[in-house]
């Protein structure tokens, strides 16, 4: 069983991230936090970026710290972290530096 929760922790993480990425994202419309100046951008976007930022970090400590046992079973655990790694960066990417409110 922990052999299984290790393989899925990194699309599991993907799927926490991009629910929060997302909602972040309509709540920040809804919310007028496009308006709200914060640094060199917006409160919007410095929200959604401190959590895919800090989601990628998660992902790069599943990487290096979750691969465990021998052969094909720490192929198969490796594999999932970078699946999750990859796809967090891929499909949240567009969604954050895209983002518009309507």
């Amino acid at each position: 069983m922990i052999w299984m929760a290790r393989v899925l922790a990194g699309p599991v993480l993907w799927a926490v991230l991009f629910s929060a990425v997302y909602a972040l994202h309509g709540a920040g419309c809804h919310l007028g936090w496009t308006d709200r100046p914060l640094g060199f951008t917006d409160l919007h976007h410095a929200a959604m970026w401190t959590v895919w930022i800090g989601g990628l970090l998660l992902h790069a400590g599943l990487v290096v710290w979750m691969p465990a046992g021998q052969g094909r079973a720490r192929w198969i655990i490796v594999a999932g972290t970078w699946i999750g790694l990859v796809s967090s960066a891929f499909t949240l990417f567009p969604v954050i530096v895209t983002s518009t409110c309507f």
